[in-house]
């Protein structure tokens, strides 16, 4: 491949870093400061809290050097099911079954992106380390979590690990291949982890004991999981004009 000139590049990402947290920031705030109605600051939240997701979604989406074409479309679908599902959990109604289906096609298209340019479970120990992690969650909110959601919610867990563990493996891969696609791959895999502390602390908050200031944590490490997700389809400059 021949390498590309130093004019074309993507644009800085600073200043989406900073319209995203600021977006992110008020959607944590507005949530912070309801009280219990559909006062001005819920309303700050209902409008915040997708549009972050947009920008994010925007932003691997204008990516002048994705790591491949495959990888981004794959990425893309899975952050459109992200939005998705931070409608239906944010609205009113008792959604949260849709609300965990549309999470979970977001991880089939992630661990489809992961395994576009690294075969499937090419690494066991951030496999083994990941289902762990979840087995682990499963037993702690088990008592919880009401016998018709069960089966959902270990569907949902099982394909969140899968997720994580296929983006930890192929960091690890590519690390040890000497593939510049590793510094990619690398912020996919810590976007993955930080996905699934956000849900983990969601479950926790939902089926276990109420967190105080749930939602700064929850949704601080979830636009975080995302952002860098996101950012793991550009290709580094290093890896320009290399594989």
């Amino acid at each position: 491949m021949s390498a590309v000139s130093s004019t074309q590049v993507s644009p800085a990402p600073g200043r989406g870093v900073a319209l995203v947290a600021a977006t992110a920031a008020a959607a944590i705030l507005g949530s912070l400061a309801t009280h219990g109605g559909a006062d001005a600051w819920h309303w700050l939240h209902w409008v915040c809290k997708p549009l972050a997701t947009c920008l994010i979604f925007l932003s691997a989406w204008r990516v002048t050097r994705p790591v491949s074409e495959v990888f981004r479309r794959r990425m893309l679908f899975g952050l459109a099911f992200c939005l998705l599902g931070d409608i239906f959990l944010m609205l009113p109604q008792d959604l949260f079954v849709p609300g965990l289906a549309s999470f979970l096609l977001a991880h089939v298209c992630f661990i489809a992106a992961f395994s576009s340019d690294v075969r499937f479970a090419a690494r066991w120990q951030p496999w083994l380390g990941c289902l762990a992690f979840g087995a682990g969650m499963a037993v702690l909110l088990w008592p919880g979590i009401a016998p018709a959601m069960r089966v959902p919610v270990l569907a949902y867990i099982g394909v969140l690990a899968t997720m994580a563990g296929q983006a930890l493996g192929r960091a690890s891969w590519l690390k040890a291949q000497g593939d510049a696609r590793a510094a990619c791959a690398r912020s996919a895999g810590l976007g993955a982890l930080l996905f699934m502390a956000s849900d983990g602390l969601l479950a926790w908050d939902r089926f276990r004991a109420a967190l105080p200031w749930a939602t700064l944590y929850i949704l601080g490490t979830y636009y975080a999981a995302l952002w860098l997700l996101a950012r793991s389809v550009e290709r580094h400059r290093a890896q320009v004009g290399g594989r």
